[in-house]
């Protein structure tokens, strides 16, 4: 009996270890990603000539956020632009305000979008009827829910010019309402400092390909080329789906960072947030339902896992060399995802440092949602967004690569 209890410690002391590696690698990433990532407004302007943007701004549900969102963009000092305001069916007063805005401000285009058709994601039929409107030779995505500094339009026209750009991509500030979200978000997004780095995304031998959905700005042209959100209308991550397109393409893209000049709402309440973990899972499972069940119990290892058997290793204490050399791989390995939430918490998301110590209840929640992603994911209200439910299981999802 001793020996198979040492065979099996051993056997997890062995796992502990490849999730220390990670994690220091991961930490390793992450601070690269801070130090290196460009921001975008720090370059040397280049730039000789102002193209007329047209920002495409879809909005469903939006009345708590949308006045916001259109006093930002209306202030802009960029003087030749078009705000292509787009109302995606909602049931409350977003038509209505959109409406008072326009009536006010010429830069300002109102749509109400056609029903939705059949296969089409919400967001994207709206981003599709705004672009039918628009006249500009730029087209700048943007999200309702977000706050842009003044000159936010005029440091991306001046960056993409300067660099010879097809598009650019900003990363927000990420704004967070509640104490879920505060605990989740920092664990969420270790991991987009690896795959879905910054210095990936600008590495042309690299095959990453992003885009933030809160601010995108791209040619009118190439976004034809790559086919528009129509070419991604049945993803559930349709911003993921354009920027790993363009990349595959060959087009010259670029992700900056800009923190402190876009502010983006990741999720709103515990409900949205539920919803947002799921949406990160069933892409995956769409794709290949035995690799995501594997990527699952790779990230539930890696997030929560240690935290436990530490626990369990304290509290009931064997004074065998496997228990102790349990105890201390999953010390050292719970100490290490502490530090990777403690800089994300102080430096990515610039929350307050108290959220960093819930890291394993944020864990857990990223790994319950997880779940709910894979178990829901072929149901036929896999996922709830913006009011609308969506059934994903005959929509093909290639957003994310596995």
């Amino acid at each position: 009996m001793d020996l198979i209890l040492d065979i099996f410690n051993y056997s997890i002391v062995a796992i502990l270890i490849g999730i220390c590696g990670a994690w220091i690698f991961l930490i390793k990433t992450m601070t690269d990603s801070f130090r290196f990532t460009p921001y975008l407004d720090r370059f040397e302007n280049k730039s000789k000539t102002n193209p007329k943007v047209s920002i495409i701004l879809p909005a469903r549900n939006e009345e708590e956020f949308i006045g916001k969102c259109l006093d930002s963009l209306i202030q802009q000092d960029y003087e030749n632009y078009e705000i292509i305001a787009i109302d995606d069916s909602s049931e409350d007063s977003t038509w209505d305000i959109i409406s008072k805005y326009a009536s006010k401000h010429p830069k300002i285009v109102p749509v109400s979008a056609k029903p939705k058709p059949e296969g089409w994601m919400g967001k994207n039929w709206a981003c599709m009827e705004g672009y039918k409107k628009s006249t500009g030779e730029l087209l700048l995505f943007t999200d309702a829910d977000t706050k842009h500094a003044k000159n936010i339009i005029t440091l991306a026209v001046s960056h993409l010019n300067s660099f010879d750009l097809d598009a650019l991509s900003a990363i927000p500030k990420m704004l967070t309402f509640d104490f879920w979200t505060n605990i989740t978000l920092p664990m969420i997004s270790t991991f987009l400092h690896t795959r879905f780095s910054a210095l990936n995304v600008n590495n042309p031998k690299k095959k990453t390909g992003y885009f933030f959905g809160s601010f995108f700005i791209l040619k009118k042209t190439t976004y034809q080329e790559i086919g528009m959100h129509e070419g991604v209308k049945q993803e559930i991550i349709e911003d993921g789906a354009l920027g790993k397109k363009m990349k595959e393409a060959g087009y010259k893209m670029k992700m900056v960072r800009a923190e402190h000049l876009v502010e983006a709402i990741w999720a709103r309440d515990k409900d949205t947030l539920w919803n947002a973990l799921k949406r990160l899972m069933v892409p995956l499972y769409l794709q290949s339902s035995k690799i995501a069940i594997g990527i699952f119990f790779a990230v539930t290892f890696l997030l929560f896992v240690p935290f436990p058997i530490f626990v369990t290793s304290l509290a009931f204490p064997v004074e065998t060399i496997s228990a102790k050399m349990l105890c201390m791989t999953s010390g050292i390995a719970s100490i290490l995802i502490y530090i990777g939430a403690i800089i994300e918490v102080k430096t990515g998301l610039e929350l307050k440092l108290r959220y960093a110590l819930f890291a394993p209840i944020g864990s857990l929640v990223v790994v319950l949602g997880f779940l709910s992603g894979l178990l829901q994911a072929k149901k036929s209200s896999s996922v709830t967004w913006r009011g609308r439910s969506y059934s994903m299981k005959d929509h093909t999802q290639s957003s994310i690569s596995i």
